[in-house]
């Protein structure tokens, strides 16, 4: 005959109580199951009714073992009698007791099974229910004992510390095997859920087990500093309430998917594993509430941040901390019944990225529109490029976060980007397109690049504005170098970049130094008469000098590029002018007044460039004009409007 399960119900259902009833006359029993010394029972929960002694079964029950195998209904009298004493649990009494008293309801259930086939209308039934309630109502108090006065050792993140890099029980597993042996507490609650569901009462352990455990997971995530906010509490706070807010949640995040969910799940699982539905019903009522809070907030904070782009690293965090613990909340929260739970870490998810791509487009607009008109005193590096590559640089450190924001973003196309600037040439494969994430990031540069070459013309002289073009482009290659954007846009893009800086820096030289060379004749040691080489050492004095004074605070900004200018200039002034003042000195010296116009040695031209180039450039105030006026102007770079250069631009001759 297959087994019967037996209810409360099922059995005279007129005369039956109720489990739930939790008041009860007579002495308070000592604990079922015992703990640690230190701890004391935490008063019942309100729901659960109020703290009243309960009955202990009576210790009659334990001979219900043979007697309910050969005579049931002497077994269910030997259950009613009154003068036997009650079991009292003292402080010697061992474990082997409990598992007595649970044995005897075991018995007790399979000999009620016995009348319900042999003898349906038996008054022996009434007396098997009388006994089956108390000791249900006994095992409820210690169900919540269990789970409130042993909260130390089975709170969420205990449990996940002991059983973590365990091997959890899977469908396969029967009575546990493959996990270690779980600590007293997780095993006396096991018993006890398994006792009272088999018993008919799973409604009554479900109620009592969601009420203990959701508050206790309720009360971790708020120490956590996770509150639940409306959209109108969070656009009343400042900006700066909610950075700390979301610091909060980063840590929060990070605890609740490591330890407390995983932990729940994890006692969820081992004390429902006679019943896997029972076991996701709990586990959904008791972490469903907290973890939706969870990941509605960083939806809540991307809908009320604006879109500057200051604040997209705040957004960048939470998408990575999402992200990041993905595959654990998938896992986590795998029920159909926690199915909210993941659709609100997706939506969550989705709203970040796409106020992190509504914040890019402000920001490359911000480059766009800049304006001013004033120009760097001394051809210095401009704010617009120190605060654009200040930016870049940290949202390269987000580079798989925003790799991920952007794939499924409309990206300019690699071939919108002039190939001597980008082409993605680094990529293993030549064939492979660029990532999306990196066309993005070169795109923002090259508006940078067209806004600073639209700056350049408000130079007056020409020789700063190809100053000025250089310092700003050895600004943004030494950012790309000592930040993860080198990985983004690859070794070739900054060595495209350095060598145009090499073409600014001739066009600089050239002009700025230019008519000093001119001075000397083209072959220095070439027989000049006395009064020309006077004549040439006059003009090389005016010159020179005039140029020191023009160059004094227009000195490159990069101290490596400083150091090349100067050696360029040794070689092509102070070699040149050393010749010619080896060659014709002696013959002007011994002119009338001959003298008066030698007034440097090549030595001297060396240290007063020495001097130049050694210092540290202008401050880079802006001022609102520069130097004198000159006839001709360098190239346009690049087309803020098309972002398309022109190609004399990326031209090697160019000059």
């Amino acid at each position: 005959m297959p087994p019967i399960i037996w209810t409360p119900t099922t059995i005279l259902p007129s005369q039956r109580h109720g489990p739930t009833n939790m008041h009860t006359n007579g002495p308070s029993p000592a604990r079922l199951f015992p703990t640690h010394p230190e701890q004391n029972a935490a008063p019942l929960n309100p729901r659960l009714g109020h703290e009243e002694p309960l009955p202990s079964l009576p210790d009659h029950l334990l001979l219900l073992a043979p007697a309910a195998v050969e005579n049931p209904p002497r077994a269910l009298r030997l259950a009613n009698r009154e003068d036997l004493r009650v079991l009292r649990r003292g402080d010697r009494e061992d474990r082997a007791e409990a598992l007595r008293f649970l044995q005897c309801v075991h018995d007790l259930r399979q000999a009620m099974h016995s009348l319900v086939s042999e003898s349906p209308g038996s008054e022996m039934l009434l007396l098997g229910q009388r006994s089956m309630q108390t000791a249900m109502k006994r095992l409820q108090k210690e169900l919540y004992r269990a789970l409130s006065a042993d909260a130390a050792c089975s709170d969420p993140e205990s449990v996940s510390a002991r059983l973590s890099g365990s091997v959890r029980m899977d469908d396969g597993g029967s009575g546990g095997e493959g996990l270690p042996l779980p600590p007293t507490a997780m095993m006396d609650l096991r018993s006890i859920v398994e006792c009272m569901i088999s018993s008919g009462y799973a409604k009554e352990c479900i109620a009592i087990y969601t009420v203990v455990r959701k508050v206790i997971v309720d009360k971790a995530i708020r120490r956590l500093g996770v509150e639940k906010l409306s959209v109108s509490q969070v656009n009343a706070m400042d900006w700066e309430v909610l950075e700390v807010k979301v610091k909060l949640w980063l840590d929060a995040v990070k605890v609740a998917m490591t330890s407390l969910f995983t932990g729940e799940r994890i006692l969820c699982d081992h004390s429902f594993f006679a019943s896997d539905s029972l076991g996701e019903l709990c586990f959904a009522e008791i972490c469903g509430d907290g973890a939706a809070c969870l990941f509605k907030f960083p939806e809540i904070i991307a809908r009320r941040t604006k879109k500057s782009p200051e604040k997209i690293f705040c957004l960048l965090d939470m998408y990575a901390a999402i992200s990041e613990n993905w595959l654990e909340i998938e896992s986590t929260f795998a029920f159909d019944s926690t199915a909210g739970v993941r659709s609100q870490a997706l939506a969550s998810l989705v709203r970040l990225g796409e106020s992190v791509r509504a914040m890019l487009t402000e920001f490359k607009s911000t480059i766009h529109k800049d304006s001013s008109k004033s120009v760097v005193a001394g051809g210095g590096v401009h704010r617009l490029t120190v605060y654009t590559m200040d930016h870049l640089c940290r949202l390269a450190d987000y580079g798989d976060t925003l790799a991920d924001i952007v794939t499924e973003w409309t990206t300019p196309a690699k071939s919108s980007l002039p190939e001597e600037y980008f082409d993605g040439s680094d990529s293993d494969d030549e064939e492979e397109p660029a990532p999306a994430i990196s066309l993005q990031v070169a795109t923002l540069i090259l508006v940078l690049l067209c806004k600073l070459d639209g700056k350049a013309e408000h130079y007056r002289d020409v020789s700063v504005s190809y100053l000025f073009l250089g310092n700003n482009l050895q600004h943004i290659i030494s950012k790309a170098r000592a930040s993860n954007l080198r990985y983004l846009l690859g070794e070739e893009w900054v060595a495209r970049l350095v060598r145009k800086l090499r073409q600014f820096a001739e066009n600089h030289e050239r002009i700025a130094w230019g008519d000093v060379a001119a001075s000397l004749p083209e072959d220095p040691r070439a027989a000049i008469s006395p009064a020309e080489a006077s004549e040439r050492f006059r003009r090389f004095n005016a010159r020179f000098e005039e140029a020191c004074r023009r160059e004094g605070t227009r000195v490159p900004a990069d101290p490596k590029l400083r150091e090349e200018m100067r050696a360029s200039l040794e070689r092509k002034v102070v070699r040149a002018y050393g010749e010619f003042y080896d060659a014709h000195w002696l013959t002007v010296g011994g002119e009338t007044g001959g003298a008066m116009s030698i007034k440097y040695t090549p030595e001297d031209v060396g240290y007063y460039l020495a001097s130049l180039f050694s210092g540290s450039p202008h401050s880079g105030s802006e001022s609102s004009s520069s130097s004198s006026p000159s006839p001709s102007r360098p190239s346009a770079a690049f087309s803020a409007a098309s972002l398309s250069p022109s190609p004399r631009w990326w031209n090697s001759r160019s000059h």
